[in-house]
């Protein structure tokens, strides 16, 4: 057994092989359970959590406070949180390098999900424990490393390579993805902001033993994906063979390593969503409702769900689009598209000036605010990530598929270290200046990945990648 792999040979359903629903349903409700946590994360250690008599409940947490404040100086509450948010989900997506060795060389995709998958939901029913708050956040940030490069790079080991059909996969995945995590804020966020905050914790962790169900379902579905040496008698008899990576690989490699540092930029400022702009709905949005069914405050969380939910609305449109451009031979190229996606991210935050003027004004902003940043955040967003997914899938060599897709989180997991620093700086700025600030960042990580498109397409590779 050589650890190569081959697409599924199952029945297309709709078009594309049946094993996809099983993967979208699967990654639907991992997302459901990671997005319903991250949904109270801030709010939970702002409000209860790192006040005063509850702090001091927490195992380690006096190590880690140190640990902080020994880099960034003293902290309060809510630049304390801000690390803390900034931290776990920077860590979520340093371990996917890990987990992609793991099944790369050892058990295979399917046995790593699993493993996985199980780590998650244990750790979000840890979550309902304060005590044990800090191991559940280490449980859910190993889990999280199993389960997500060797989840993605299934999706694309379910077609044969060239087959046109794989962006529209990650399309239709990323709509998984999205679906799960518009739900998550308006059922563990509610539960956690109006029944207790562990209930909303134990909500994720329900939704990730389904989760779990989904994928051991339709396991017949997804590609055989043994690992080399897995048999140690045949391993005996011969080794398997190794591709050594030709110049264009290397160049491929070189690329995607220089693109993470752009797109890490992107993950700094668009993570702001769960962090400081989760505090601005809470603080800042007239949040009250007067309606012959409803009259109150909606929840702060239920504004996380209005990305997902665009994302799912927009994407049918946006995917037509591109056909439609791609017909006409206009539709930009990879790169382009994640330029565009940072420059999305700019126009949003500039949006979020005009809000906290008003709100400077009135002491709260409309909500048209946020759902005008959503939209503009969201459709930044779709440019970005699920091209970005397929890129890597593309053209990252056979055999170390896995691992360079567990690279390209890396993305996620220095922009979201980084998301937690800027976040430090929403108690001691302006709000006009700190919106200001994020969209100056994301406007040069736009004009820099523009350019780095530029370059490389004046240095075509024989393959044809760029």
């Amino acid at each position: 057994m050589t650890g190569a792999t081959t697409p599924a040979r199952t029945p297309d359903l709709l078009g594309h092989p049946k094993g996809l629903v099983f993967l979208f349903g699967t990654e639907m409700w991992e997302r459901f359970s990671y997005y319903g946590m991250r949904a109270l994360l801030t709010l939970y250690m702002v409000k209860y959590l790192l006040q005063p008599g509850n702090r001091e409940q927490v195992a380690g947490f006096g190590l880690l406070q140190g640990a902080l404040e020994a880099v960034f100086g003293p902290l309060d509450v809510q630049p304390l949180a801000s690390q803390i948010y900034g931290l776990y989900t920077a860590l979520v997506y340093l371990t996917p390098v890990l987990g992609g060795l793991i099944a790369d060389r050892w058990l295979g995709r399917r046995r790593t999900v699993v493993a996985g998958a199980l780590l998650m939901a244990l750790g979000h029913f840890m979550m309902a424990f304060e005590n044990l708050f800090l191991l559940a956040l280490l449980t859910l940030i190993l889990g999280n490393g199993a389960f997500k490069p060797n989840i993605s790079t299934q999706v694309g080991m379910l077609y044969a390579p060239g087959d046109a059909r794989r962006d529209r996969a990650y399309s239709i995945f990323y709509v998984g993805i999205n679906l799960g995590a518009f739900l998550a804020p308006l059922v563990c966020g509610t539960l956690g902001e109006r029944v207790g905050w562990h209930w909303g914790f134990g909500a994720a962790g329900v939704g990730m033993l389904v989760a779990t169900a989904i994928y051991l379902a339709g396991a017949g579905a997804l590609p055989d994906d043994r690992p080399a040496r897995r048999d140690p008698a045949e391993a005996s008899r011969a080794k398997p063979a190794r591709h050594k990576l030709t110049r264009d690989d290397w160049r491929s490699i070189g690329a995607l390593a220089i693109l993470c540092v752009f797109v890490t930029f992107f993950w700094a400022t668009y993570e702001q969503q769960g962090n400081t702009i989760a505090l601005w709905a809470d603080g800042y949005t007239d949040r009250g409702v007067n309606l012959l069914f409803w009259r109150g405050d909606v929840p702060t969380t239920w504004f996380q769900s209005l990305n997902p939910f665009m994302i799912f609305a927009f994407t049918p449109f946006l995917v037509a689009y591109w056909a439609q451009q791609a017909r006409r031979g206009t539709e930009p190229s990879t790169l382009v598209k994640m330029s565009l996606g940072c420059l999305g991210i700019a126009l949003g935050n500039l949006v979020m000036i005009a809000a906290a003027l008003e709100a400077g004004a009135t002491g709260k902003a409309s909500p048209m605010w946020l759902f005008a940043y959503f939209a503009i955040v969201t459709l930044g967003e779709l440019y970005l990530s699920p091209t970005g997914l397929s890129f890597v899938s593309k053209i990252a060599p056979a055999s170390l598929v896995s691992m360079l897709m567990g690279f390209w989180f890396l993305t996620n997991f220095a922009g979201n270290f980084l998301s937690g620093w800027l976040g430090g700086f929403w108690s001691t700025m302006e709000k006009p200046h700190f919106f200001a600030m994020i969209a100056a960042i994301a406007g040069a990580a736009s004009a820099a990945i523009f350019i780095f498109d530029r370059i490389m397409k004046s240095r075509p590779s024989r393959s044809g990648a760029w």
